[in-house]
């Protein structure tokens, strides 16, 4: 056999095939909670905490007073001596971790130095009667940051042991709060959008017990579920949206607005509730000094909403599978109307869950709430806040980006705090399929050049995508959390497992984990599982380690110097992460053949020869000529002869 073409002398590799598919992958064998196949284990259990809130908005001092009635049930199989709660507030508290942490240059996470008495303020922490709102005894409690820890009498016993307690509370609202929650000036009023405001109860689990990481800004939720009665008195003149369903329709609307509220829940085109000529009419709303607006809310990590006298109001009827319906609402001011902007609003939210809840796993709540506030973009259950000045397809990019979240963590609830990019990274991820999907490729984004994003996605200043949120570089988030894992996903979607497999792999992900609390591993562990293939080495590289891809062709030769006889090429892996090999042969008559070379090659080689049946010369061969795969150094990628 002769040479016919061979670069110059070959680069070490930094390849290390027992690193990357080295045995033992997963820290732990399953158990009966969670099982080795990634699906809850046959004694998997979680508390869950039901709520009855009572609040009033004070807009002259942009206050909140409430009390929240919280029963909380023990699943687990320990007694519990006190319980965690989360007080989010508390971030904009002087002196707290949060503000410690905030550079002198300034940060997404904090209020932007305004000047007010941040913080929640607790009165009354008591328990109560297992039936009615008679007080059984003050409860013990202490506040550490962003935490407020109760002590019971005596321990709330496993397996279902119930507590009932109150939580009285109120709080002065931040104009901009760390991008999440805030309040929006315009000319027909504040628009309040009102999120991490009651006592929330931390998550106690099977992973961790307590879950009480404090919140700093980076790293948004980890909640428990359960069902919600929210009562939110606000003035009169204002128009007040939540998460859940709206039950005192009649009280709250006028007459008018109740018959076009009804007309939306059954229609395809999106129907005007409260236009923008009748926002400054005092007969759009009620006559009254105040009203109270009543949503439920059922199997929800949380609630939040928004007030406003500036809002205009519209909606429409969202189909989901099994002839069930949703509503897909609104709310916005003037400012915001008009130009291929917020008008089209209900339109991008229908079409969002629409898509998802027929591609992925149904929606699950009774409305979804588009609102107009001061807020990048924002996500709770069956509510989003998006900035008020968005239009067109940024207006679209953020709006499904936000109902996005539905799905993760919304649906599949997990750990935030310690796995942002298991929500980010998802719904950026599912994103892009989406905005392809949507209205005939309006906003239909175009394949990246994954060699670019290569060189992006590994630079080797970058944390691991593992890393919890809070221990990253603010600018490392956007890539860490949102893009590196989406891409990751596409990768595994388009290049190594395809199509069908990866999506009834992730599909019985959601469904395995809908309203329950995944871990990372539960999640590598049923993509395995379920697609049938070990995916460790991907997992290690691109997950738990920042690891670069670099393959090369490295010679070409001829079977006993006859093109006729065949060709050998040489490749070689000389970076960390192995990946397969996308093979583009050409030959002196124009033909080009394709192969795929399976990752398998790299786990016990740095180099690999690849036979072809050719019966004529080659002029070039090309290691990934669709720039598919995230190759930093796509010099070495051809071999011309």
């Amino acid at each position: 056999m002769g040479q016919t073409a061979q670069k110059d002398a070959a680069t070490e590799s930094k390849y290390s095939f027992y690193e990357a598919f080295q045995p033992l992958f997963y820290p732990q064998s399953g158990n009966v909670y969670r099982s080795a196949s990634g699906a809850p284990g046959p004694q998997y259990w979680q508390n869950k905490a039901d709520y009855d809130i009572d609040v009033t908005l004070n807009e002259t001092t942009n206050t909140l007073t409430g009390k929240a009635v919280i029963t909380y049930t023990n699943n687990s199989p320990e007694n519990l001596d006190f319980l965690f709660l989360h007080l989010d507030q508390n971030l904009f508290k002087k002196g707290s971790r949060g503000e410690a942490i905030v550079p002198v240059s300034g940060s997404r996470y904090d209020s932007k130095g305004e000047t007010f008495v941040g913080g929640h303020n607790i009165g009354n922490v008591e328990m109560l009667q297992a039936k009615g709102n008679k007080t059984a005894g003050a409860l013990k409690f202490e506040i550490t940051d962003t935490r407020m820890q109760v002590f019971l009498p005596t321990p709330l016993k496993a397996n279902g042991g119930k507590i009932r307690f109150s939580v009285a509370f109120s709080y002065q609202s931040p104009s901009f709060g760390a991008d999440r929650t805030g309040i929006q000036e315009t000319k027909n009023g504040k628009i309040f959008t009102i999120a991490q405001w009651y006592p929330r109860m931390c998550v106690f689990d099977d992973v961790l017990g307590w879950n009480t990481l404090p919140y700093t800004g980076p790293g948004e939720f980890y909640l428990t579920y359960g069902d919600f009665n929210v009562n939110i008195t606000a003035p009169a003149s204002h128009i007040v949206v939540c998460s859940g369903e709206l039950t005192n329709e009649k009280e709250v609307f006028t007459a008018t607005q109740q018959q076009r509220w009804n007309q939306a829940k059954t229609s395809e085109k999106t129907v005007m509730i409260r236009g923008a000529e009748e926002v400054t009419k005092p007969e759009s709303r009620p006559s009254g000094s105040t009203l109270t607006w009543k949503f439920k809310m059922q199997n929800s990590r949380d609630v939040a909403w928004a007030s406003s006298a500036s809002f205009i109001l519209d909606a429409a009827r969202i189909n989901l599978p099994g002839g069930k319906t949703s509503m897909a609402v609104s709310a916005y001011p003037v400012e915001s109307d008009g130009g291929n902007a917020w008008e089209r609003s209900t339109e991008y939210t229908k079409a969002s869950i629409e898509h998802y809840s027929n591609k992925w796993y149904p929606y699950p709540y009774p409305a979804a709430v588009n609102v107009a506030g001061n807020e990048g973009g924002m996500e709770y259950p069956g509510i989003v806040f998006c900035h008020y000045k968005s239009r067109a397809s940024g207006l679209w990019g953020v709006t499904d980006h936000e109902f996005g979240h539905t799905w993760f963590p919304m649906i599949v609830g997990s750990n935030e705090r310690q796995y942002g990019w298991m929500d980010e990274g998802f719904n950026t991820f599912i994103n892009f399929i989406s905005t392809n999907a949507f209205n005939n490729g309006e906003y239909k984004e175009g394949k990246p050049n994954m060699h670019q994003m290569g060189r992006a996605l590994t630079n080797q200043t970058l944390e691991p995508i593992m890393t919890a949120p809070a221990g990253m570089r603010e600018g490392s988030i956007g890539l860490l959390l949102y893009y590196k894992p989406a891409v990751g996903l596409h990768l595994l979607r388009d290049q190594i497992l395809g199509e069908e497999r990866f999506d009834r792999a992730f599909k019985t992900y959601i469904e395995r984990w809908a309203f329950k609390h995944p871990t990372p591993w539960d999640f590598f562990r049923t993509m395995e599982n379920v697609a049938g293939e070990n995916l460790s080495w991907f997992w290690r590289g691109w997950f738990l380690n920042n690891w670069q891809l670099d393959q090369a062709v490295t010679a070409v030769k001829y079977v006993k110097d006859d093109p006729a006889q065949g060709a050998l090429i040489t490749l070689q892996n000389l970076e960390k992460m192995p990946m397969p090999v996308d093979l583009e042969v050409t030959f002196a008559s124009g033909k080009k053949e394709r192969m795929m070379v399976p990752v398998e090659i790299w786990e016990r080689n740095k180099t690999w020869t690849v036979k072809i049946a050719s019966k004529e010369k080659i002029t070039t061969v090309v290691i990934d000529p669709d720039k598919a795969f995230p190759d930093i150094n796509p010099a070495n990628n051809t071999l011309k002869l």
